[in-house]
């Protein structure tokens, strides 16, 4: 590949990981305006205190519903509208989102004067972004993996990853910055709304520099404009490579009769199940209670509100580190080793965080349980999860049986973040054990997910796709399938 091609094919990918840094930022946004959220939205309604966790848990996830039904359009946009034109709209939904999420009674009230009546609004604009964040969780990966050369493919891909645990880096040194400009007053009033607000910029740098790249030579052959895919092509692998791989890209578009009509559960039930359940497992260890309530976490165990989200951006620092580990280590010591090491990691941290809660240890002690699972987390379940996805699946049923995986990892995603909030607010579980229980089910679910792991997960290390199908035509996985 060509200086120039190189280049190309690197601002390409740079372009598309803004997808995948908005994914990030977005998601963890929330996290510095949730006491400010309850504040100004919810407590105004003198709810009881089960309607009240309950409310408050729906408001912070609420995007999360929105992921749902954006993860479910983008196989239609991205085939209707192109890559492109899928994180286009990803781009616009994001600064929408940022801009009336920020100031959710804009065009029908005063600004700060709408008290608990802006919470409506503030639900649906936070559903836009979600909306938003699915679309780009699938298109942007996808963008790259169809513009990337194959002998770099995988290293390219996991940048994207990479770009979402520092979208939500970025966004906890945002909210630290933000809040350290003023008293815990201020921000409750005028700092959330900064911190919600900032979304806008890196989603217009998307949204422009999405107008200046082309679309994927895949998507393009798709439409049968073959002469455009060529152009896109020589620019990306040079005129020798491009007639070639356009002849590869028309052969992977033929569906072969036998793979058009294979059935769900073709290779057997248990490739689909066991994707399922690996997503929903990568959610039911607790990350995103972690990341979304990091601040309240800290301040439950007596931190100030700085102090807590300067904590914060220490998380989000070692998510960022440790996922940079997993992307060197996944080919060499292989994707079942990291999951079953990760959920005892994270088990053992979130058992020693409930104990340190349920004792109302302050200083370092709470932090390093967090950083430790957090560690465990990036090192393991957040990456490599996604790498299995991408490869466990035989072709034949992968466009079927990969959606219905990420969809229930949303869901997943929404069920945790909405219902810790009822537990960590839960009176009677507090006065019995201190806010530590919630951390307790997380480290159960860490220990269950590396059981499983070791008993149903074949190893993929190694083996080419084809090799990976027959593992699952012959009905061998687990711990045998090493």
């Amino acid at each position: 590949m060509s200086t120039d091609s190189a280049s190309l094919v690197a601002r390409l990918t740079f372009v598309a990981t803004l997808g995948g840094l908005l994914f990030g930022y977005d998601t963890a946004v929330i996290s510095g305006a949730v006491s400010s959220i309850d504040a100004n939205f919810i407590d105004p309604l003198h709810l009881s205190e089960t309607a009240r966790s309950s409310l408050s848990g729906w408001t912070i996830s609420s995007a999360l519903f929105g992921c749902v039904l954006g993860s479910s359009l983008a196989g239609w946009v991205s085939n209707a509208w192109g890559r492109k034109g899928g994180m286009l709209l990803a781009a616009a939904l994001f600064l929408v989102s940022a801009i009336g999420s920020a100031y959710p009674e804009l065009g029908w009230g005063p600004i700060g004067g709408s008290g608990a009546r802006a919470l409506i609004p503030f639900i649906l604009y936070r559903i836009v972004c979600g909306v938003g964040i699915g679309i780009a969780s699938m298109l942007s990966p996808l963008y790259i993996a169809e513009i990337a050369p194959s002998r770099i493919r995988g290293r390219l891909v996991s940048f994207n990853q990479l770009s979402i645990v520092l979208g939500i880096l970025l966004v906890y040194f945002v909210n630290w910055a933000i809040a350290s400009q003023g008293t815990e007053a201020w921000v409750r009033t005028t700092g959330w709304r900064l911190m919600l607000l900032s979304e806008a910029v890196p989603a217009a740098l998307f949204l422009a520099l999405l107008l200046l790249v082309p679309d994927t030579p895949r998507w393009l052959v798709m439409k049968g404009r073959e002469e455009r895919a060529q152009a896109v092509l020589r620019r990306l692998a040079g005129q020798e490579q491009a007639r070639a791989i356009l002849v590869d890209i028309r052969n992977s578009l033929r569906v072969s009769p036998e793979a058009g009509t294979a059935s769900l559960f073709a290779f057997g039930s248990l490739v689909v199940v066991a994707g399922v359940i690996l997503s929903i497992f990568q959610q039911f260890v607790g990350i995103n209670a972690v990341l979304y309530y990091a601040p309240l976490m800290f301040k439950n165990l007596g931190a100030s509100t700085d102090s807590a989200l300067w904590q914060t951006v220490i998380v989000g620092a070692a998510n960022a580190a440790f996922t940079i580990v997993a992307i060197l280590t996944v080919d060499r010591l292989g994707r079942k080793p990291l999951l079953i090491i990760g959920g005892l990691v994270m088990g053992i941290a979130m058992t020693t965080l409930g104990f340190q809660f349920k004792a109302n240890a302050e200083g370092t002690g709470p932090l390093l349980a967090a950083l430790t699972y957090i560690a465990g987390f990036a090192m393991s379940w957040g990456p490599v999860t996604w790498v299995l996805l991408s490869e466990m699946f035989p072709n034949s049923i992968k466009s079927r049986a990969m959606p219905i995986a990420v969809a229930a990892q949303w869901i997943a995603n929404l069920f945790v973040s909405w219902s810790f909030k009822i537990l960590i607010g839960n009176s009677t579980l507090n006065a019995l054990w201190n806010h530590a229980f919630p951390y307790w089910v997380y480290g159960g679910m860490s220990f269950l997910a590396a059981a499983f792991v070791y008993l149903y997960i074949p190893e993929t290390r190694h083996r080419t796709l084809e090799e990976i199908q027959s593992l699952w035509a012959r009905g061998h996985a687990g711990a045998t399938a090493t």
